[in-house]
């Protein structure tokens, strides 16, 4: 007898087959409703979500829990509804012909984007993240079944029988293709099903990762920590656009896996600007973790209350709030050492106006994203125009960094003959030779 989590699985996969099959138009067509769906009960939605804040808070969660879970915060939740959009509009990700080779007359090789299957995700906190993978899941043709933390429930709850009613009641996607499951039960069991589950994606906490990567046997694509640096040389051309990309890439969203985390100064950087950093960083109210040879450098002007000493693990974590770990650094090569041993591999950057040594920091820097004089708040789906994102991996093999639609394709070789076969080629008994001209791309 079949287990609840292996007739989930295996729905989502005989979806695949159909949903795989189905027009760009018909797949777009799908996320218009469901944009117009989630539209018209916004504040069924909202009402929700304040009921999964108020818990959180009566829970005494952290404070950035209960920030990434309000969908009210800087207009998160019209900015979900655009990305819908922006995916429907996007060009169709399935069958783009990558490769055509002419391997003899009538036989004729094709390498197309195809899409992986069916998707495994489980997230924390972000209820906004129903509706990012349900648009990249359709629209790139993958199924998708989705499991919401117990932290956005409500909310969870409500968009989640929004999407299902109107994928059943006014699309041609399989109602299946899109499956939300609310019980933590099944997470376990649906960890073993790789037999029909192809990638597994989590969001979510570094120990949420690490749990599952430990847990399965199918592809995990994902990042654990959001640890990002910023490195200021000593070639900077103006403090103070400096000091705007490090406030920006602190203060913005310091919630975010794309916050910067700690700060390198070169030592040559003059004490007058390593305090003018420092200083508006306090103004900003952003906590201050400093090496000693940092604070011997700060001026009695520098609000003591946001100054603290570093601690052993203060530059292999993220603090995910206003508190940020800085340090000197003696040279490029040593900022390359350090953010490479320390950072997670998310998105890092350097500040100069050399750009030779900017250069070198971008080809050495071994990150999903490396960045030239600008915030590390860049790195996002949404911003980087793929609509949204199903995620940020940190993984070297197939996706990495932002992953939208291209992150979700795979491709096959499709071979198009006229009763060809192998035993009339040299290599197999026959003495024909492959032409292997290359064809123009369609």
């Amino acid at each position: 007898m079949s287990s609840q989590a292996e007739i989930i699985a295996k729905d989502g996969a005989q979806a695949f087959s159909i949903l795989k099959t189905l027009t760009d138009e018909e797949r777009s067509d799908a996320l218009h409703q469901i944009y117009h769906g989630l539209k018209d009960h916004k504040q069924d939605i909202l009402d929700a979500n304040k009921i999964d804040m108020k818990n959180a808070i009566d829970h005494n969660l952290s404070s950035s829990l209960v920030r990434r879970l309000n969908l009210e915060d800087k207009g998160k939740f019209d900015s979900m509804l655009q990305g819908i959009l922006d995916v429907a509009n996007l060009e169709d990700p399935v069958g783009k012909i990558t490769l055509a080779k002419k391997l003899d007359d009538g036989l004729n090789l094709y390498r197309v984007t195809a899409p992986i299957g069916t998707l495994l995700i489980i997230f924390e906190s972000r209820p906004e993240v129903i509706a990012n993978i349900t648009s990249l899941a359709i629209k790139s043709g993958n199924s998708a079944i989705l499991k919401g933390g117990k932290e956005s429930y409500q909310t969870f709850k409500v968009m989640s029988n929004i999407i299902s009613q109107i994928l059943q009641q006014k699309t041609k996607v399989p109602n299946k293709a899109i499956q939300l499951i609310e019980s933590r039960n099944e997470v376990n069991d649906l960890l073993s099903q790789d037999r029909y589950i192809d990638l597994v994606i989590p969001r979510g906490s570094n120990e949420l990762v690490r749990n599952i990567k430990s847990s399965t046997k199918i592809p995990v694509l994902g990042h654990a920590d959001g640890i990002c640096a910023i490195y200021v040389d000593d070639e900077f051309d103006d403090i103070n656009k400096a000091i705007n990309i490090i406030i920006d890439s602190k203060t913005n969203y310091p919630a975010g896996c794309n916050a910067v985390e700690q700060l390198l100064i070169n030592k040559n950087v003059s004490q007058i600007d390593i305090n003018h950093i420092i200083n508006k960083l306090i103004e900003s109210k952003v906590i201050c973790n400093v090496t000693d040879e940092v604070k011997s450098l700060l001026t009695t002007t520098i609000n003591s209350d946001y100054i603290k000493s570093v601690e052993s693990d203060s530059f292999d974590k993220e603090f995910l709030s206003f508190e940020i770990a800085i340090t000197l650094i003696d040279s490029l090569d040593q900022a390359i050492s350090h953010i490479n041993l320390h950072s997670s591999k998310h998105t890092d950057c350097i500040i100069t106006a050399n750009k030779t040594k900017a250069e070198k920091f971008l080809k050495g820097i071994d990150s999903a994203g490396v960045y030239w004089n600008c915030s590390t708040r860049f790195a996002d789906g949404f911003r980087y125009g793929f609509g949204t994102e199903v995620g940020i991996s940190t993984n070297k093999i197939h996706a990495r960094g932002p992953v939208g639609l291209e992150g979700l394709m795979s491709y096959q070789y499709q071979l198009k003959g006229n009763g060809h076969i192998v035993s009339e080629y040299v290599g197999a008994g026959g003495n024909k030779v492959f032409i292997h001209e290359d064809l123009p791309l369609k």
